[in-house]
């Protein structure tokens, strides 16, 4: 027996959601009309698309400008997806802003993913991290797990794709773009970003 979905639900999810009305609708029939676990499935769904996309050429998108209050910080970001359709929606600009907002509230972010960052730097925090004082008198296997362990940690401070989303903390900031692109439809990459601080 299917459990009927009430319009004012699925229209519910839509909006929470951004998937279209039908997919709604089968992920609520699904979840015998759980609103969390319809949100959850199409998240993982999302999740599954994105994953399908991720080998796709990505040569269209749009370089956002975003100015923080106060207009003492800048932030210019590209981000690239399949075609020029994509990039004038609303939901890719809204993607776009969201980034680059994400970007102006850490300082410390100066990569985009995990292997952009140089074999300096990754040279660099392992020889700090090497040196601190409550390693002297560990065992050297145990010393090299906990070195690895804080370099690893180190580095993802750095690195905007493994952040927490700000407007959603149960997420990285990777997985809310695999959202986008399960709702779009199309590969999606943050290509590159500068930030600008007034009078640096």
């Amino acid at each position: 027996m299917t459990i009927e979905i009430s319009a004012k639900l699925v229209k519910q999810l839509r909006d929470q959601t951004g998937a279209g009305m039908m997919t709604c609708k089968k992920a609520l029939e699904e979840n015998n009309g759980d609103f969390d676990k319809a949100i959850e499935s199409l998240r993982l769904k999302g999740m599954a698309t994105a994953d399908k996309k991720s080998s796709r050429n990505t040569n269209e998108g749009i370089i956002y400008a975003y100015v923080h209050t106060g207009s003492k910080l800048g932030i210019l970001v590209e981000i690239n997806c399949e075609t020029d359709f994509v990039a004038r929606r609303e939901e890719f600009v809204e993607l776009s802003k969201n980034i680059a907002m994400q970007i102006a509230s850490n300082s410390s972010l100066d990569v985009v993913s995990l292997e952009d960052i140089s074999q300096e730097i990754i040279d660099e925090t392992w020889n700090f991290e090497s040196n601190k004082e409550d390693l002297q008198n560990k065992p050297d296997n145990i010393k090299e797990q906990i070195i690895k362990g804080r370099v690893d940690k180190s580095l993802k401070t750095r690195v905007l794709l493994e952040q927490e989303y700000i407007k959603d903390s149960s997420i990285s900031v990777e997985e809310y773009i695999k959202q986008v692109i399960g709702l779009l439809g199309e590969n999606i990459k943050v290509a590159r970003f500068t930030r600008y601080v007034l009078g640096e």
